[in-house]
Protein backbone atom coordinates (compact mmCIF):
# COMPACT_ATOMS: atom_id res chain seq x y z
CA UNK A 1 0.00 0.00 0.00
CA UNK A 2 1.12 3.34 -0.90
CA UNK A 3 0.79 5.96 1.51
CA UNK A 4 0.83 10.17 1.04
CA UNK A 5 -0.33 13.03 3.24
CA UNK A 6 -1.99 16.15 1.82
CA UNK A 7 -3.15 18.89 3.48
CA UNK A 8 -7.34 19.22 3.90
CA UNK A 9 -7.66 22.46 2.73
CA UNK A 10 -6.67 20.45 -0.57
CA UNK A 11 -9.55 18.38 -0.64
CA UNK A 12 -12.25 20.60 -2.70
CA UNK A 13 -9.19 20.56 -5.76
CA UNK A 14 -9.47 16.65 -5.26
CA UNK A 15 -13.52 16.34 -4.96
CA UNK A 16 -13.38 18.75 -7.94
CA UNK A 17 -11.15 16.99 -10.48
CA UNK A 18 -12.77 13.53 -9.99
CA UNK A 19 -15.56 15.43 -10.91
CA UNK A 20 -14.26 16.44 -14.20
CA UNK A 21 -14.88 12.66 -15.64
CA UNK A 22 -16.65 11.32 -12.91
CA UNK A 23 -20.15 11.48 -11.57
CA UNK A 24 -19.25 11.95 -7.89
CA UNK A 25 -21.87 10.79 -4.82
CA UNK A 26 -20.95 12.24 -1.31
CA UNK A 27 -22.37 12.31 2.29
CA UNK A 28 -25.12 15.23 2.18
CA UNK A 29 -26.53 16.93 5.33
CA UNK A 30 -30.71 16.75 4.93
CA UNK A 31 -31.79 18.07 7.80
CA UNK A 32 -30.91 16.60 11.25
CA UNK A 33 -29.16 13.26 9.11
CA UNK A 34 -27.09 12.58 5.68
CA UNK A 35 -27.41 11.07 3.25
CA UNK A 36 -25.00 9.97 -0.08
CA UNK A 37 -26.44 12.02 -3.22
CA UNK A 38 -24.91 13.46 -6.49
CA UNK A 39 -23.00 16.21 -6.03
CA UNK A 40 -22.93 19.37 -7.97
CA UNK A 41 -20.10 21.23 -5.77
CA UNK A 42 -17.58 20.35 -3.24
CA UNK A 43 -19.26 22.61 -0.88
CA UNK A 44 -22.41 20.48 -1.18
CA UNK A 45 -20.58 17.72 0.66
CA UNK A 46 -20.35 17.46 4.35
CA UNK A 47 -18.09 14.46 5.67
CA UNK A 48 -18.69 15.18 9.61
CA UNK A 49 -21.08 12.58 9.80
CA UNK A 50 -20.88 9.78 12.09
CA UNK A 51 -23.91 7.37 10.30
CA UNK A 52 -25.84 8.06 6.70
CA UNK A 53 -29.38 7.07 6.61
CA UNK A 54 -28.94 4.75 4.51
CA UNK A 55 -25.52 3.14 2.59
CA UNK A 56 -24.02 3.86 -1.18
CA UNK A 57 -25.07 0.14 -1.55
CA UNK A 58 -28.06 1.56 -4.30
CA UNK A 59 -25.54 2.75 -6.56
CA UNK A 60 -24.76 -1.07 -7.10
CA UNK A 61 -27.62 -2.84 -6.54
CA UNK A 62 -30.03 -0.21 -7.06
CA UNK A 63 -33.76 -0.74 -5.55
CA UNK A 64 -35.69 -1.27 -8.26
CA UNK A 65 -33.38 -2.64 -11.89
CA UNK A 66 -34.30 -3.80 -15.54
CA UNK A 67 -33.02 -7.23 -16.42
CA UNK A 68 -34.84 -7.42 -20.02
CA UNK A 69 -37.60 -6.39 -22.13
CA UNK A 70 -40.30 -8.35 -23.55
CA UNK A 71 -42.87 -8.66 -26.07
CA UNK A 72 -45.54 -11.28 -26.02
CA UNK A 73 -47.19 -11.05 -28.91
CA UNK A 74 -44.07 -12.52 -30.94
CA UNK A 75 -43.03 -14.12 -28.04
CA UNK A 76 -39.21 -11.98 -28.15
CA UNK A 77 -36.91 -11.30 -25.86
CA UNK A 78 -34.58 -8.46 -25.64
CA UNK A 79 -31.42 -8.46 -22.93
CA UNK A 80 -31.31 -4.61 -21.09
CA UNK A 81 -28.45 -2.91 -21.39
CA UNK A 82 -28.01 -0.08 -18.71
CA UNK A 83 -26.46 3.09 -19.21
CA UNK A 84 -23.46 2.87 -16.68
CA UNK A 85 -22.03 5.87 -15.37
CA UNK A 86 -18.48 6.17 -14.22
CA UNK A 87 -18.93 7.36 -10.81
CA UNK A 88 -17.35 7.98 -7.45
CA UNK A 89 -18.18 7.40 -4.27
CA UNK A 90 -16.70 9.87 -1.97
CA UNK A 91 -16.59 9.90 1.66
CA UNK A 92 -17.75 6.01 2.43
CA UNK A 93 -16.85 4.87 5.77
CA UNK A 94 -14.65 1.83 6.78
CA UNK A 95 -17.98 0.01 7.51
CA UNK A 96 -19.56 0.83 3.93
CA UNK A 97 -16.69 -0.59 2.64
CA UNK A 98 -16.47 -3.84 4.07
CA UNK A 99 -19.96 -4.02 3.52
CA UNK A 100 -19.16 -3.30 0.06
CA UNK A 101 -16.70 -5.93 -0.08
CA UNK A 102 -19.31 -8.62 1.38
CA UNK A 103 -21.41 -7.54 -1.74
CA UNK A 104 -18.52 -8.51 -4.14
CA UNK A 105 -18.19 -11.81 -2.63
CA UNK A 106 -22.15 -12.16 -3.59
CA UNK A 107 -22.57 -10.58 -6.88
CA UNK A 108 -19.10 -10.46 -8.21
CA UNK A 109 -16.40 -13.09 -7.18
CA UNK A 110 -19.32 -16.13 -7.35
CA UNK A 111 -19.60 -18.97 -9.23
CA UNK A 112 -22.03 -16.74 -11.06
CA UNK A 113 -20.87 -13.04 -11.67
CA UNK A 114 -23.82 -11.05 -11.80
CA UNK A 115 -23.05 -8.79 -15.11
CA UNK A 116 -25.04 -5.62 -13.55
CA UNK A 117 -23.22 -5.33 -10.61
CA UNK A 118 -19.86 -6.42 -11.88
CA UNK A 119 -20.66 -2.97 -14.77
CA UNK A 120 -21.13 -0.84 -11.93
CA UNK A 121 -18.45 -1.73 -9.20
CA UNK A 122 -16.10 -1.86 -12.16
CA UNK A 123 -16.81 2.31 -13.47
CA UNK A 124 -16.87 2.99 -10.06
CA UNK A 125 -14.19 4.84 -7.70
CA UNK A 126 -14.62 4.62 -4.30
CA UNK A 127 -12.98 7.24 -1.80
CA UNK A 128 -13.10 6.15 2.29
CA UNK A 129 -12.78 8.62 5.10
CA UNK A 130 -12.25 7.92 8.44
CA UNK A 131 -14.85 8.59 11.31
CA UNK A 132 -15.79 8.70 14.48
CA UNK A 133 -18.24 6.40 16.02
CA UNK A 134 -21.56 6.70 17.15
CA UNK A 135 -22.97 5.24 20.47
CA UNK A 136 -24.80 2.61 18.23
CA UNK A 137 -21.92 1.79 16.28
CA UNK A 138 -20.21 -1.59 16.64
CA UNK A 139 -18.28 -2.39 13.43
CA UNK A 140 -14.96 -2.93 15.86
CA UNK A 141 -16.50 -5.99 17.17
CA UNK A 142 -16.61 -7.90 14.03
CA UNK A 143 -13.82 -6.67 11.89
CA UNK A 144 -15.44 -3.70 10.09
CA UNK A 145 -13.93 -0.32 12.05
CA UNK A 146 -10.87 -0.64 9.23
CA UNK A 147 -11.01 -1.12 5.32
CA UNK A 148 -7.90 -2.72 4.00
CA UNK A 149 -9.48 -3.17 0.56
CA UNK A 150 -12.03 -2.64 -1.14
CA UNK A 151 -11.62 1.40 -2.20
CA UNK A 152 -9.32 3.25 -4.51
CA UNK A 153 -8.53 5.67 -1.37
CA UNK A 154 -8.98 6.04 2.20
CA UNK A 155 -8.54 9.62 3.57
CA UNK A 156 -7.41 8.95 7.34
CA UNK A 157 -7.79 12.18 9.43
CA UNK A 158 -4.57 13.49 11.21
CA UNK A 159 -5.81 17.01 12.54
CA UNK A 160 -5.56 19.54 9.52
CA UNK A 161 -3.84 16.83 7.30
CA UNK A 162 -5.02 13.25 5.41
CA UNK A 163 -3.00 10.44 5.41
CA UNK A 164 -3.29 8.66 1.82
CA UNK A 165 -3.93 5.02 1.29
CA UNK A 166 -3.93 4.86 -2.29
CA UNK A 167 -5.14 1.41 -3.67
CA UNK A 168 -5.79 2.09 -7.46
CA UNK A 169 -3.47 4.01 -10.55
CA UNK A 170 -6.14 5.86 -11.82
CA UNK A 171 -6.71 7.55 -8.50
CA UNK A 172 -3.41 7.81 -7.46
CA UNK A 173 -2.89 10.26 -10.91
CA UNK A 174 -5.78 12.46 -9.99
CA UNK A 175 -4.61 12.82 -6.68
CA UNK A 176 -1.12 13.63 -7.68
CA UNK A 177 -3.02 16.22 -10.49
CA UNK A 178 -4.93 17.78 -8.01
CA UNK A 179 -3.17 18.16 -4.39
CA UNK A 180 0.46 17.79 -3.22
CA UNK A 181 1.01 14.62 -1.70
CA UNK A 182 4.11 14.28 0.00
CA UNK A 183 5.83 11.70 1.81
CA UNK A 184 4.34 11.12 5.33
CA UNK A 185 6.70 12.28 8.01
CA UNK A 186 7.14 10.28 11.32
CA UNK A 187 4.86 12.83 13.46
CA UNK A 188 2.13 12.34 10.18
CA UNK A 189 2.68 8.47 11.86
CA UNK A 190 2.40 9.23 15.29
CA UNK A 191 -0.58 11.59 15.29
CA UNK A 192 -2.04 8.67 12.91
CA UNK A 193 -1.45 6.45 15.54
CA UNK A 194 -3.19 8.86 17.77
CA UNK A 195 -6.18 9.21 15.91
CA UNK A 196 -6.60 5.74 15.65
CA UNK A 197 -6.08 4.93 19.40
CA UNK A 198 -9.20 7.89 19.78
CA UNK A 199 -10.95 6.06 17.76
CA UNK A 200 -11.42 3.24 19.37
CA UNK A 201 -11.85 4.30 22.39
CA UNK A 202 -14.49 6.12 21.52
CA UNK A 203 -17.02 2.86 20.79
CA UNK A 204 -19.82 2.25 23.40
CA UNK A 205 -18.81 0.01 26.16
CA UNK A 206 -22.13 -0.91 27.25
CA UNK A 207 -22.52 -2.82 23.92
CA UNK A 208 -21.13 -6.80 24.68
CA UNK A 209 -18.30 -7.70 22.88
CA UNK A 210 -19.08 -11.90 22.55
CA UNK A 211 -17.04 -14.20 21.13
CA UNK A 212 -18.06 -17.36 19.40
CA UNK A 213 -21.25 -15.12 17.95
CA UNK A 214 -22.08 -17.99 15.25
CA UNK A 215 -21.63 -21.07 17.69
CA UNK A 216 -24.16 -19.15 20.06
CA UNK A 217 -26.95 -18.72 16.95
CA UNK A 218 -26.68 -22.67 16.91
CA UNK A 219 -26.42 -23.45 20.77
CA UNK A 220 -29.82 -21.00 21.21
CA UNK A 221 -31.39 -21.34 17.82
CA UNK A 222 -34.49 -22.49 19.86
CA UNK A 223 -34.49 -20.54 23.35
CA UNK A 224 -37.69 -18.53 24.03
CA UNK A 225 -35.84 -15.08 22.85
CA UNK A 226 -36.77 -15.53 19.49
CA UNK A 227 -40.50 -15.98 19.82
CA UNK A 228 -40.26 -12.65 22.25
CA UNK A 229 -38.05 -10.79 19.66
CA UNK A 230 -40.04 -12.04 16.89
CA UNK A 231 -43.17 -10.83 18.62
CA UNK A 232 -42.30 -7.33 18.71
CA UNK A 233 -41.20 -7.08 14.79
CA UNK A 234 -43.59 -4.84 12.43
CA UNK A 235 -42.60 -6.58 9.19
CA UNK A 236 -41.65 -3.22 8.17
CA UNK A 237 -38.50 -4.29 6.85
CA UNK A 238 -37.32 -1.37 7.79
CA UNK A 239 -34.25 -3.17 8.94
CA UNK A 240 -33.21 -4.22 5.45
CA UNK A 241 -33.84 -1.21 3.48
CA UNK A 242 -31.00 0.56 5.70
CA UNK A 243 -28.87 -2.34 6.07
CA UNK A 244 -25.40 -1.95 3.36
CA UNK A 245 -25.09 -5.82 2.96
CA UNK A 246 -28.70 -7.08 2.77
CA UNK A 247 -28.85 -8.30 -1.29
CA UNK A 248 -32.04 -10.50 -0.93
CA UNK A 249 -34.19 -9.84 -4.35
CA UNK A 250 -37.76 -10.64 -5.41
CA UNK A 251 -37.95 -10.59 -9.82
CA UNK A 252 -40.85 -9.55 -10.86
CA UNK A 253 -42.45 -8.66 -14.54
CA UNK A 254 -43.98 -5.63 -14.98
CA UNK A 255 -46.13 -4.72 -18.05
CA UNK A 256 -46.92 -1.99 -20.05
CA UNK A 257 -50.33 -0.02 -20.78
CA UNK A 258 -50.70 -1.94 -23.98
CA UNK A 259 -50.48 -5.31 -21.88
CA UNK A 260 -48.06 -6.93 -24.67
CA UNK A 261 -44.79 -5.52 -24.03
CA UNK A 262 -42.96 -4.99 -20.50
CA UNK A 263 -39.93 -5.56 -18.84
CA UNK A 264 -37.92 -8.05 -15.92
CA UNK A 265 -37.39 -6.15 -12.91
CA UNK A 266 -34.99 -7.02 -9.93
CA UNK A 267 -36.63 -5.22 -6.59
CA UNK A 268 -35.52 -5.40 -3.49
CA UNK A 269 -37.13 -7.69 -1.16
CA UNK A 270 -36.65 -8.25 2.68
CA UNK A 271 -36.47 -11.55 4.50
CA UNK A 272 -38.48 -10.26 6.93
CA UNK A 273 -41.17 -9.45 4.76
CA UNK A 274 -43.78 -12.25 5.93
CA UNK A 275 -44.01 -13.06 2.52
CA UNK A 276 -40.92 -13.65 1.66
CA UNK A 277 -41.05 -17.44 2.02
CA UNK A 278 -44.20 -17.49 0.65
CA UNK A 279 -44.13 -20.55 -2.07
CA UNK A 280 -46.63 -22.13 -4.42
CA UNK A 281 -49.33 -23.61 -2.72
CA UNK A 282 -50.08 -21.05 -0.21
CA UNK A 283 -47.08 -22.51 2.24
CA UNK A 284 -45.21 -20.44 4.04
CA UNK A 285 -41.76 -21.46 5.21
CA UNK A 286 -41.64 -18.41 7.66
CA UNK A 287 -45.47 -17.94 8.43
CA UNK A 288 -44.64 -15.91 12.10
CA UNK A 289 -41.75 -13.16 13.30
CA UNK A 290 -40.34 -15.15 15.22
CA UNK A 291 -38.90 -17.31 12.35
CA UNK A 292 -38.47 -14.34 10.47
CA UNK A 293 -35.80 -12.49 13.07
CA UNK A 294 -34.33 -15.56 13.98
CA UNK A 295 -33.32 -16.18 9.86
CA UNK A 296 -32.23 -12.54 9.19
CA UNK A 297 -30.19 -12.72 12.49
CA UNK A 298 -29.22 -16.34 11.31
CA UNK A 299 -27.79 -15.17 8.20
CA UNK A 300 -25.90 -12.22 8.95
CA UNK A 301 -23.94 -13.94 12.32
CA UNK A 302 -23.55 -17.38 11.31
CA UNK A 303 -24.81 -18.49 7.51
CA UNK A 304 -22.53 -16.16 5.46
CA UNK A 305 -20.24 -16.66 7.57
CA UNK A 306 -19.86 -20.02 7.19
CA UNK A 307 -19.61 -19.76 3.13
CA UNK A 308 -17.45 -16.28 3.41
CA UNK A 309 -15.88 -16.20 6.24
CA UNK A 310 -16.71 -13.45 7.78
CA UNK A 311 -19.94 -12.21 9.03
CA UNK A 312 -22.54 -10.29 6.66
CA UNK A 313 -22.98 -7.75 9.70
CA UNK A 314 -20.52 -4.93 9.47
CA UNK A 315 -21.76 -3.67 12.63
CA UNK A 316 -23.00 -0.21 11.11
CA UNK A 317 -26.14 0.72 13.97
CA UNK A 318 -27.85 1.56 10.95
CA UNK A 319 -30.90 -1.23 11.79
CA UNK A 320 -30.69 -0.01 15.45
CA UNK A 321 -32.05 3.51 14.85
CA UNK A 322 -34.57 2.39 11.95
CA UNK A 323 -36.26 -0.64 13.95
CA UNK A 324 -38.99 1.09 15.79
CA UNK A 325 -39.17 -2.26 17.73
CA UNK A 326 -35.90 -2.36 18.78
CA UNK A 327 -34.81 -5.40 17.47
CA UNK A 328 -30.79 -5.22 16.14
CA UNK A 329 -27.44 -7.55 16.39
CA UNK A 330 -27.01 -5.35 19.87
CA UNK A 331 -30.14 -7.41 21.69
CA UNK A 332 -28.73 -10.75 20.25
CA UNK A 333 -25.41 -9.73 21.97
CA UNK A 334 -27.27 -8.58 25.52
CA UNK A 335 -28.91 -12.01 24.97
CA UNK A 336 -25.61 -14.11 24.96
CA UNK A 337 -24.25 -11.94 27.80
CA UNK A 338 -26.82 -13.01 29.85
CA UNK A 339 -26.78 -16.39 29.56
CA UNK A 340 -23.40 -16.59 30.06
CA UNK A 341 -24.39 -14.62 33.50
CA UNK A 342 -26.81 -17.22 33.94
CA UNK A 343 -24.39 -19.80 33.62
CA UNK A 344 -21.97 -18.20 36.09
CA UNK A 345 -24.71 -17.99 38.49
Amino acid sequence: MLYRVIDAVELPALVSAFMESYEVVAPVKRGGSHVFEVIQSPDDMDLSYATTIASPKKYFLPPVETLMTFDAQDNGVTDYAAEITPRVVFGAHACDINALNRLDLVFRDGRYPDPYYVARRAATLVVGVSCMPADTCFCHLWDGDEARFGYDLFLHAIGDKYLVSIASVEAANILEAACNPRVATDADRIEFRHATRRRQAAFNPDIPDIQDVAMLMDAFHSDPFWEELGGRCLACTACSAVCPTCFCFDIQDALDPDGSTGRRERVWDACTSPQFAEVAGGHNFRADGRGRVRHRMYHKLNGFLANHDRMLCVGCGRCVKACKADINPIRVLEFFEGKGADDAQ
